[in-house]
């Protein structure tokens, strides 16, 4: 009962609500101006240049968001919605509001060149981002634990403004930091900073929905009235596109993760050039093939042209070169989300599926194949079909969106696009084992050099501090451990002239300041000691780890923390 009854008195605080909201407010404004100029300023007067600027340009774009990200951003990453699910599973979450500025920038050169990644990468992170940068300027007002409360609230305000679809951004904002699991603890404020955003941003920029095919977005398909009469059979289809989308949304999370590891691995220089000859080349291939460049951009404009097509075999190019285009943007260190990228593969996907069953309603299917695919890529199944209810209203595609999300689930297994996601949330235990080891390090050691004698150990040691393993340290060094176990190899009368040196254990093992508290309890295990030697990597002493301090760590962490507050 003591986190719903935590939950509920962090329920009742009011400054936390009024932070959520202004939370949401702010991180309306700065959407707005973001998807104003990457969308409507940059990327409208790019696709109106000739063949040669757009095959250019994605890469252009590239090469500036990474000049921007080394000098305004000073060497940081382009990563977004990873950094956030890497704060989340921090124990004092943190992303520098310094970066944001740089962050936005590089999206806005990604996004408006044409790069083929989402909005809502850098808006979910302007939103974490905000949400901590407005507990750290209030810290006095809040304990330190609610600033994991602000940083999911603001991404889920993040997600709602993007979108223009509140529930959706408070769903994804809780069930993106796990595979199999999601986060109550922050749900009210999360639905109070995606109510403030969403209402913020409709107001400055308008309620036309993302995904154009859906709502009362420009393209009619079938009539409304045949895309709300779902039959019987289409559960069939949807079961059929649900293993197709669970498919290919785990190969696509694994070229992803793929693509991600090259951009650590492989100097950029040689991804750049790659990158560039895949962008160039996938824009003339399709302005021939389509009759425009659908390579481009987010993909609302891929999803807007294949809801009207039946030819199978454009159909099927289309998403080629879309995930092409998606993994070529990564590479090249392109800034931006992949949640409208995975949107439009599964638009397209779901395309492909309803043209070969030959349904009466194939806006059905592109509907069911956007909620199944982004649900398997991001392993987020019930935002997905919120995103489907909210942005089409239609209750009648909840019920064949559960199952083609469900089934994605099962067939795309654990893979995922995010790189630190979880796959459930630890219990109280569990968490203190993954926290560092420096959380139960202690570094005022009284350690033994290893000239002194046998008699200085036990009576410095044994009897005056009640020690039963000493560390033996010359000058930094650590060279073992004096224990009280060994004292019956030397004889009474050696003590004065037997050195430590001599009785000391030296295959013990030695922890790492990189070394989790797991680590550390499974190598006193396996050595069947009650203190642990903690060195660097030149093997000089730092202090040491018990068995005791391990137990003791909830109350170490509740005094550090301040408690329940």
């Amino acid at each position: 009962m003591r986190p719903l009854t935590k939950t509920l008195r962090q329920a009742r605080n009011p400054r936390l609500l009024a932070a959520s909201a202004a939370t949401g407010v702010i991180v309306a404004l700065v959407v707005a101006a973001f998807e104003t100029l990457a969308l409507h300023v940059v990327l409208e007067r790019v696709l109106h240049q000739n063949l040669a600027v757009l095959a250019l340009a994605p890469v252009l774009g590239v090469g500036a968001s990474k000049l921007v990200l080394r000098t305004v951003g000073g060497g940081t990453s382009g990563a977004t919605s990873d950094e956030y699910v890497r704060a989340f599973h921090e124990r004092h979450p943190s992303l520098p509001f310094r970066f944001l500025p740089a962050k936005l920038l590089a999206g806005v050169a990604t996004i408006g060149s044409g790069g083929a990644v989402g909005l809502e990468g850098p808006s979910l992170y302007a939103g974490s981002s905000v949400g901590l940068f407005v507990h750290e300027r209030l810290g006095r007002f809040f304990r330190r634990d609610e600033a994991r409360l602000l940083l999911t609230a603001g991404a889920a305000a993040g997600v709602a403004a993007v979108f223009k679809t509140p529930a959706t951004g408070v769903i994804f904002a809780l069930e993106a930091p796990y595979r199999d699991d999601v986060t109550p603890q922050a749900l009210l404020p999360s639905l109070i900073a995606s109510a403030a955003s969403y209402v913020t941003f409709v107001f400055l920029v308008g309620s036309t929905p993302v995904v154009p095919f859906l709502g009362e977005g420009p393209v009619d398909v079938d009539g409304a009235a045949a895309m709300l009469d779902v039959q019987i059979g289409d559960l069939l289809g949807a079961l059929i596109l649900g293993i197709a989308a669970g498919l290919g949304g785990r190969g696509f999370a694994w070229l992803v993760r793929r693509a991600k590891h090259a951009t650590h691995t492989v100097p950029w220089p040689r991804r750049a050039v790659a990158a560039a000859a895949a962008m160039a080349g996938l824009t003339v291939l399709a302005d021939a093939a389509f009759g425009e460049v659908l390579s481009l951009g987010p993909g609302t404009r891929a999803m807007e042209w294949v809801v009207q097509q039946d030819a199978l075999e454009l159909i099927a190019l289309l998403f080629g070169v879309r995930l092409a285009a998606t993994l070529a943007t990564v590479l090249g260190d392109g800034v931006g989300g992949l949640f409208i990228p995975l949107a439009t593969l599964g638009v397209i996907g779901g395309q492909f599926v309803g043209v070969a069953l030959d349904a009466e309603s194939t806006g059905l299917y592109a509907t069911l194949g956007l909620a199944a695919f982004l649900g398997a890529g991001y392993r987020a199944p019930i935002a997905a079909v919120m995103f489907v209810a909210e942005s089409t209203g239609a209750a009648a595609f909840v019920v064949p969106a559960l199952v083609a999300a469900a089934v994605s689930q099962v067939v795309g297994g654990p893979s995922s696009v995010t790189e630190y996601q979880r796959s459930k949330r630890l219990g109280h235990i569990e968490q203190r084992f993954t926290l560092p080891l420096s959380s139960v390090l202690t570094t005022d050691v009284l350690t033994v050099p290893p000239d002194a004698t046998v008699s200085d150990f036990v009576y410095m040691h044994v009897l005056a501090r009640r020690e039963r393993v000493v560390p033996v340290v010359d000058g930094s060094n650590y060279l073992g451990m004096a224990r009280l176990s060994r004292l019956p190899s030397v004889s009474r009368d050696e003590w004065e002239t037997t050195t430590v040196e001599s009785m000391m254990t030296t295959d013990l093992p030695a922890g790492s300041p990189s070394w989790t508290v797991r680590d550390a309890v499974v190598a006193m295990e396996a050595a069947d000691v009650e203190i642990l030697a903690v060195t660097d990597s030149q093997g000089n002493f730092i202090g040491v780890v018990t068995e005791d301090d391990v137990v003791r760590l909830g109350e170490i962490l509740e005094e550090t923390e301040g408690g329940e507050g």
